[in-house]
């Protein structure tokens, strides 16, 4: 009972002296801009005085314009209305719209270009800026010619549209069609359907109306605590009090119960409590933080430790890790950097040069490690890394392989200044080792192996050009009789990643998600270039995959410079295969085994595959950005 008198009466002393400081500061005054005049309350300009208005309603004048801003975008204002509590602003790129073109606005935002203090009056919504590679036959598209547009050029036409954007999601963007940019304005005359383009022309030219109505009549109410309702420009302020009797009746915050002194006394006393029970809590919470760790820390440890115990027979040599500090030369020359772990050059004491791989301390798990040794320790392939040793101390654990000196095939696909380029022949030959790999990862074992992260940066190349596949970190293994396999979360590299570990619908996970990972990693082979760019001079070649199927299908070549026919048919070959790999649908791709017979088999017998997707928007990749517009009505 006393806490709550105490409480009741230190909010009773806030609010008498917030509303005696608020009474103090406002001051009206009145200032001009452009075509905006009278200025006053609750509106201000920046060079105005600074009791001059409320500071949340700040307006700047450039250039005889007068700016409202908004996260750092500048509108002009277009109007202000007080007796209906309406400030009218616009995009200063929208404010004169061309006579044969549609104007850009400044800005590309997808959501509301406002904030609090301020909100819609009516509604507002955004018509999309777009460009399609085909004409769409829609009401809702409507075409136009973009001022000075920021498509890319192409050789192939495109076509400019303007869309209401009420209602729609990305999803419902037609097929072929992007997004050039997004502009707001406000509903009146427009709607999603059968909207002219002068009407949305005129929409944009307009702007988008603002209300401060709430903000302005409610500032009193809420700076006394109160709950605040406005309708139909009535304002209905409520308090609500408890009493000594503990029910809830209406009575008015600033009774003053009890004395000053009780409230310096009462807030001293609820302070020390607070503040001891604050800073004993802090202590029993450290306390237990440090005893969850160790003990996480030490168990971490103990199951690595069992583990290496019960695969003794299988592994290679255990190594100290001062062994491996000397080996590496404390360190010294460092080969590369993966996502769990920093691979470094060493020298065994019998001569041969070795990768040491030491595991990321992030990884407090253990199970990349444990995954990469039971993986890797039992595999013995010419087109696989060998793993010749290992280290566990501790929190220290590392993997000793051989040395590849001509590192990973990720350099090779795109050449560099300074890199050797390969031949076609050395290149389909490179790809074929990878796919014999692959297939005995999945046969060749008595349990199948699932990599889950084939891609170029983890083929290696030995002083042979032999490739071999390393960086077993996220691979799997399964019973050779499981057709479909279980995943807690997805993994692998994006732009590598089947899509069946995304959507489920297509077909479960098994060993094909591998053979789409090595089809995508034989196209960029192939083609010596990534199969998403988005930076493409050809817009229909921004999708590698996609441009290669629509050739073969049209009967057209690949243009090469500087190739034999043998050359151009081994490049074919690798192409068609790599569409074989890539289908959309688990189930129509090959075993690596049957690609290993169609990488040795001739051209002329390969068969064209379906298409592989429908749209490469659907497919994550580098650097291409999903853009999703939500609207609340």
């Amino acid at each position: 009972m006393f806490v709550r008198r105490l409480c009741i009466a230190i909010l009773v002393v806030l609010v008498i002296c917030t509303n005696t400081s608020e009474a103090q500061n406002i001051t009206q005054c009145s200032s001009s801009c452009g075509d905006i005049h009278n200025i006053n309350f609750p509106f201000r300009l920046k060079a105005d005085p600074g009791n001059c208005g409320d500071s949340r309603f700040e307006l700047d004048c450039q250039n005889s314009h007068t700016v409202i801003s908004f996260n750092s975008r500048k509108y002009n204002v277009l109007e202000i209305n007080y007796d209906q509590y309406l400030i009218r602003a616009i995009d200063p790129g929208l404010e004169h719209q061309g006579s044969n073109c549609t104007s850009f606005p400044n800005y590309y935002i997808t959501t509301f270009p406002y904030n609090p203090p301020f909100d819609s009056s009516f509604e507002i919504i955004p018509v999309i800026y777009v460009n399609c590679l085909v004409t769409v036959n829609s009401s809702r598209y409507v075409e136009t010619t973009f001022c000075g547009s920021q498509s890319k050029t192409s050789d192939s036409p495109s076509y400019s549209y303007v869309v209401i954007g009420k209602d729609m999601s990305i999803s419902d963007l037609a097929e072929s069609c992007r997004v050039e940019m997004v502009a707001w304005a406000s509903a009146r005359g427009v709607s999603g359907y059968n909207s002219s383009l002068s009407s949305i022309e005129g929409a944009l030219s307009y702007g988008f109306e603002l209300s401060w109505e709430r903000t302005f009549l409610c500032r009193e109410c809420e700076a006394s605590q109160g709950n605040c309702f406005v309708e139909g420009g009535a304002v209905t302020c409520s308090h609500r009090c408890y009493d000594d009797t503990g029910m809830d009746l209406p009575l008015p915050c600033s009774i003053h119960y009890y004395g000053v002194l009780t409230i310096i006394y009462g807030v001293i006393v609820i302070v020390s409590i607070l503040s001891f029970r604050l800073l004993f809590g802090l202590v029993l919470l450290t306390a237990l933080i440090v005893y969850k760790l160790r003990r996480r820390h030490l168990s971490m440890y103990q199951s690595i430790e069992d583990f290496l115990q019960t695969q003794s027979n299988l592994l290679p040599i255990k190594y100290s890790y001062s062994e491996i500090r000397q080996m590496t030369n404390k360190f010294k020359e460092k080969l590369g950097e993966g996502a769990y772990g920093t691979v470094f050059k060493g020298k065994l004491r019998s001569g041969p040069f070795v990768a040491v791989k030491m595991m990321h301390q992030s990884m407090a798990s253990g199970r990349e490690f444990i995954s990469e040794v039971s993986t890797i320790g039992r595999i013995h392939h010419v087109n696989v890394v060998q793993l010749g040793g290992f280290c566990v101390e501790g929190s220290k654990r590392a993997l000793v392989y051989e040395f590849m000196l001509n590192g990973s095939l990720d350099k090779y696909i795109s050449p560099q200044e300074g890199t050797v380029s390969l031949s076609y022949k050395q290149m389909f030959d490179i790809s074929l080792g990878v796919a014999s790999g692959v297939d005995y990862l999945h046969r060749g074992c008595d349990m199948q192996i699932l990599h889950f992260d084939i891609k170029p940066h983890n083929i290696l190349l030995d002083e042979n050009f032999t490739p071999k596949i390393s960086d077993f970190g996220l691979a799997k293994l399964y019973s050779s009789d499981d057709s479909i396999v279980s995943l807690t979360a997805a993994r692998g590299t994006m732009g590598y990643m089947a899509p069946e570990l995304f959507y489920k619908n297509i077909g479960g996970v098994s060993y094909k998600a591998d053979v789409y990972s090595y089809g995508m990693l034989l196209m960029e082979m192939a083609g010596r270039r990534k199969n998403m760019n988005p930076f493409e001079d050809h817009l229909s070649q921004i999708y590698f995959p996609t441009w290669v199927y629509d050739q073969f299908n049209d009967g057209n070549d690949i243009e090469m410079h500087d190739a034999s026919e043998e050359d151009r048919r081994l490049v074919k070959k690798m192409m068609i295969v790599s569409l074989w790999c890539i289908q959309m649908k688990p189930a129509d791709r090959p075993a690596m085994n049957k690609v290993v017979e169609m990488l040795e088999g001739e051209v002329e017998l390969l068969q064209m595959p379906p298409r592989p997707f429908i749209a490469p928007r659907e497919v994550a990749g580098e650097g291409i950005e999903t853009v999703r517009i939500t609207i609340d009505v």
